[in-house]
């Protein structure tokens, strides 16, 4: 068996499906994403090749930066909610009573789709019946706000649900790393009299760190190109008020048949994450790493 293991041929036939998957799926729709940004195409006829003009176009569009700025402001505030989960998650695994019961809550959103999920918070935020309306009124508000028309608010009124939605998520993958921290160290750390809050923020969270740098990258990337629950919500409006990358790559490509521009919109996404994701790898690395 550790002959046949060995077999080069062996380990090529085994990881070649995996290869022609990843290739299939990511790699070559990656390529020609880039390839009809390069054109112009409605979908359905012949292509013209039109060079850099979707992508200098890209850089002269007013809406495209103002849908950048806004899935910029979306990843910013999913990283600052990171901090909320982790406390979340300490405390849930400092052994407290009912800790279980809460995770299964916590859990309760990402079980739902996007769309219900949408059509849950769009009944929340009714300016006529909505429950958060209500609530305002029975404490004596009288302007009640226009949480989903009002171009000021709009944005932020989304992030709720978009936190909400995750947060289960993260709070479960911060507290499996917390449970994976070994008890003697903590026992030792009470011993020399360490508070339970410089046990956390001296031993617990500087052991888990790799794993908080992944959810930073899983955050802010996912939030660059989220779309689902805002198009539902909003459709990216009033005005483009709540306009994101994904949802105006969507309009351009789907709905205004502007396959090239949408294309191009999609591979700028694409630049846009990978991007990030170096400048946050660069950030947070560690003296180990680079070293390495």
């Amino acid at each position: 068996m550790k002959n046949v293991m060995s077999n080069k041929w062996v380990i090529t036939l085994y990881v070649l499906p995996a290869l022609l998957l990843i290739l299939v799926l990511i790699y070559i729709p990656i390529v020609l994403t880039g390839y009809y940004g390069l054109m112009d195409w409605d979908g359905i006829g012949a292509k013209t090749f039109i060079g850099l003009d979707n992508y200098i176009q890209l850089m002269k569009d007013k809406m495209f930066w103002s849908s950048t700025y806004h899935s910029v402001l979306l990843a910013v505030f999913s990283a600052v909610s990171l901090i909320a989960y982790l406390v979340i998650s300490l405390i849930l695994a400092s052994k407290i009573k009912g800790a279980g019961i809460l995770r299964k809550i916590y859990l309760i959103p990402m079980l739902l789709s996007s769309v219900a999920i949408a059509q849950l918070w769009l009944k929340i935020f009714d300016p006529t019946n909505g429950m958060l309306n209500k609530l305002l009124t029975m404490f004596g508000v009288e302007n009640t706000p226009l949480w989903l028309a009002d171009p000021n608010l709009v944005l932020y009124s989304i992030f709720i649900p978009i936190v909400w939605q995750y947060a289960g998520f993260y709070i479960i993958i911060y507290y499996a790393a917390l449970k994976g921290v070994a008890d003697e160290i903590i026992e030792a750390a009470k011993i020399d009299g360490a508070t339970p809050l410089k046990i956390a923020y001296k031993i617990k969270i500087p052991l888990i760190a790799p794993v908080i740098k992944v959810t930073i990258v899983l955050a802010i990337v996912g939030s660059l190109k989220y779309f689902d629950l805002i198009y539902v919500m909003t459709g990216g409006g009033p005005n483009g008020a709540s306009e994101v990358m994904a949802s105006y790559m969507y309009k351009e490509a789907f709905k205004t048949y502007d396959f090239g521009y949408g294309s191009a919109i999609g591979f700028a996404l694409l630049i846009i994450c990978l991007v990030m994701t170096w400048v946050i790898q660069k950030l947070t690395a560690s003296k180990e790493d680079a070293q390495y």
